[in-house]
């Protein structure tokens, strides 16, 4: 049986946006409930996310994005302690409370832990349960419940610290990755494909203006099986031509089709499949180096049976 990691940190339950809020602390309860229930966590190695360095941000982030999410951090704290207001609200989506801070820097944190590990042979893949997510947050900006992009981050993090030469970044989440795209869009040392459900937030990028992008809009209502096709046409001949040394992965799972937030139809049927294609690719070219990290998935049923089928191909089980 190969290695798979499981990075998590008690922090990432900490943050929240307000009572009602899609992207929950529940939803790693969901995932770790369900590991629980069908066995899948016994085979996977568990390893706490250590907090990312502010140098490490900056690989993805600008220093005055950085400066101003502490600095809202700390201002929280300030006005909480004065009996002030409990969140500071980004946009109409994204609030940070006291925890947000700590929270983000373990979930950028995970995927660079993961990535020393899977790149130094001690674990063949890994999967992040973190949040806050990260594939919307750009290079200069937290936006769609993203603070810091934590896959952006570590693949220039395997390029520049670990002097890989080609990173592939994979996202099926339902939503585009935005902020994946603004920081990593015009470096030829990455690859990224995805598909995301069009028109849906955060709206535009039916094409890519960049080459290194391979942008897969599908409309509402798209079943499973069309999406295979397209993957198998489309983004496994780039993934092939390009061979990329190691494979990251924005893994949402809200184009579940019992998922509210968006109207894709995939099942978990269709995650294990996708997650096979990505380890061939990464067996055949990358030395089965994969490290995959949570970003969508909002209905918990959903969410929990879809980490599953992802983790049982991860690890062989």
């Amino acid at each position: 049986m190969n290695k798979t990691g499981y990075f998590t940190h008690p922090d990432c339950r900490r943050h929240e946006m307000g009572p009602g809020h899609p992207e929950c602390p529940e939803r790693l309860d969901a995932i770790e409930d369900r590991l629980i229930a069908s066995g899948v966590g016994i085979g996977l190695e568990r390893r706490t996310a250590p907090q990312a360095s502010v140098s490490d941000l900056e690989l993805a982030h600008s220093r005055l994005h950085i400066a101003a999410m502490r600095g809202l951090g700390q201002e929280l704290k300030e006005a909480m302690a004065a009996g002030g207001p409990a969140y500071s609200q980004l946009d109409p989506d994204t609030s940070m409370n006291v925890h947000t801070w700590d929270a983000a820097l373990r979930a950028a944190g995970a995927a660079l832990a993961a990535t020393d590990a899977v790149i130094a042979g001690e674990l063949e893949n890994a999967f992040c349960a973190v949040r806050p997510p990260g594939h919307h947050a750009t290079r200069d900006q937290a936006m769609g419940f993203c603070f810091f992009n934590n896959i952006a981050i570590a693949a220039k993090y395997a390029l520049e610290r670990h002097r890989l030469k080609r990173v592939a970044v994979v996202d099926f989440d339902v939503h585009h990755g935005n902020g994946t795209e603004d920081i990593l869009g015009g470096d030829e040392r990455a690859l990224m494909v995805s598909f995301f459900q069009h028109p849906l937030y955060p709206f535009g990028a039916e094409t890519s203006p960049y080459d290194n992008m391979l942008n897969l809009p599908v409309p509402a209502y798209t079943k499973g099986l069309e999406i295979r096709e397209m993957i198998e046409m489309l983004w496994i001949p780039r993934l092939e031509a390009f061979k990329p040394q190691m494979i990251f992965v924005s893994a949402g799972f809200d184009a579940h089709r019992e998922d509210d937030l968006a109207q894709l139809r995939l099942n978990e049927a269709d995650y294990t499949w996708i997650t096979m294609r990505i380890k061939d690719i990464a067996r055949k070219h990358a030395g089965g180096r994969i490290v995959s990290s949570l970003e969508g998935g909002y209905n918990l049923s959903a969410l929990g049976r879809s980490v599953e089928a992802h983790l049982r191909v991860l690890a062989d089980l």
